[in-house]
């Protein structure tokens, strides 16, 4: 499992800087980390329970704490804070991030709703 070796919070770009021991690195912007956050708020307790979270296009991260030596939590500046980032989410979702991203934004036009508050 690829760990960090790197974590910057950018603040002006909104974002999450992640630099992992296998020479990969990831930008994730804080709106994709929000939708996409670990949470049960967000992911549920099974796969049909799983939230479109909308109107996060302005979102930030206020925080990042570590969690033991496998994860951090992000602090976003609409209140949310319980999702827990294990380093292996981490290094898929910045695999992933395209196509999550296209997800996304067809799970939004399907509902009807908007990346705008």
């Amino acid at each position: 499992m690829p760990t960090p070796t790197e974590i910057r919070l950018v603040r002006a770009d909104k974002s999450l800087e992640v630099d992992f021991d296998d020479g990969s690195r990831f930008s994730y912007p804080a709106e994709l980390l929000r939708v996409e956050s670990p949470s049960a708020e967000v992911q549920g307790h099974h796969p049909d329970e799983r939230k479109t979270v909308a109107g996060r296009r302005h979102v930030g991260i206020v925080s990042v704490e570590p969690v033991g030596n496998y994860a951090v939590r992000l602090s976003f500046d609409d209140g949310h804070n319980t999702g827990i980032y294990a380093w292996d989410y981490l290094h898929r979702l910045g695999r992933e991030q395209a196509a999550r991203w296209q997800d996304y934004l067809h799970a939004l036009a399907v509902r009807g709703l908007s990346r705008d508050p």
